[in-house]
């Protein structure tokens, strides 16, 4: 994961737009949820977080290691992999959503994944948010 495409919300763009994201040097995070997303959420209160007992590292939901460069009018946001850890059984989740917690305008949406099947971890297993290098955290054209 990220293998399957990146999801904006709608928000998202009027957001960039208007000056209410700085992707490298905001704070991002994801969320779990087991509730399908639409691309119509405009809030953080929109997203149904799943309960994240039974996991650890739950610092580690914010990006770190953030990068972005622009190359021929595509630009590019990186990170480094994220790797969440269940010291328990955890509930299950589907959609890995990324947001803004310190934008502008307050915590703000910005996409999300789905992984297609909900993912269920118990106690010594890991999910890892993988941003690989040729699609990164997303990309901008």
């Amino acid at each position: 994961m990220p293998t399957q495409p990146f999801n904006k919300y709608n928000t998202f763009v009027e957001s960039l737009a208007e000056k209410g994201h700085n992707l490298q040097s905001d704070a991002l995070v994801i969320a779990l949820s087991a509730t399908p997303q639409l691309a119509s959420f405009t809030t953080l209160a929109n997203v149904v977080e799943i309960a994240y007992t039974g996991l650890s590292n739950l610092a580690a939901r914010t990006l770190t290691g953030v990068t972005s460069a622009q190359s021929g009018g595509i630009y590019k946001l990186n990170a480094t992999d994220l790797v969440i850890a269940a010291t328990g059984t955890a509930a299950a989740f589907q959609y890995v959503v990324l947001y803004n917690s310190t934008a502008a305008a307050g915590v703000q949406l910005i996409g999300w994944w789905d992984n297609t099947t909900p993912v269920s971890l118990t106690s010594g297993q890991n999910f890892t948010v993988d941003f690989d290098a040729t699609n990164g955290v997303l990309q901008l054209q």
